[in-house]
């Protein structure tokens, strides 16, 4: 699949690993997609904003993720679904809000493939595999709620990764 990018974004896939994860560093599912990339060594990186902000304070230097021009959230929501082959929500709740609903809809102004897992649904990680591998996705974006909005998010993103992946 042929990405197309303008000259001042740099290439998210960086490596011959079959899968690179991107997310853009927010507490909740965002960091524990690039804490669980980093502590199997997946390559991961992604976009941030400008002053890497999360809701945390300052995102730490050990993710390998690029500021956007922008302080605000939604110039690295759009840029890391632009960005990557697909893009996999995770929540605790059913109903996707806020910077959620946004990355859905960023997806279908990119058309990009996009799937949202749900906590409790005990089949995520196999139909995460497969939606992997039917839209041959080398650059995965993950998304979701951030920690103080979901508590949980977390582990079920790392949970559902190692499943799927591991």
């Amino acid at each position: 699949m042929k990405r197309t990018q303008n000259s001042n974004t740099p290439r998210l896939h960086h490596s011959s690993s079959p899968i690179t994860i991107v997310s853009g560093g927010q507490t909740g599912a965002d960091r524990a997609a690039l804490d669980w990339a980093l502590a199997r060594g997946v390559p991961c990186g992604g976009w941030c904003p400008k002053g890497r902000k999360a809701e945390d304070g300052r995102i730490d230097a050990k993710y390998p993720l690029k500021e956007t021009p922008s302080v605000e959230y939604i110039q690295r929501t759009e840029w890391n679904v632009r960005d990557s082959d697909a893009t996999v929500l995770f929540s605790v709740n059913p109903v996707l809000t806020g910077g959620s609903e946004r990355t859905v809809e960023f997806a279908r102004k990119h058309a990009k493939p996009c799937m949202h897992l749900c906590a409790g649904d005990k089949t995520g990680a196999d139909a995460l595999r497969v939606f992997v591998e039917k839209h041959g996705v080398k650059v995965l974006n993950v998304a979701g709620p951030r920690a103080s909005e979901e508590p949980g998010v977390g582990e079920f993103v790392m949970s559902t990764l190692d499943k799927a992946f591991y």
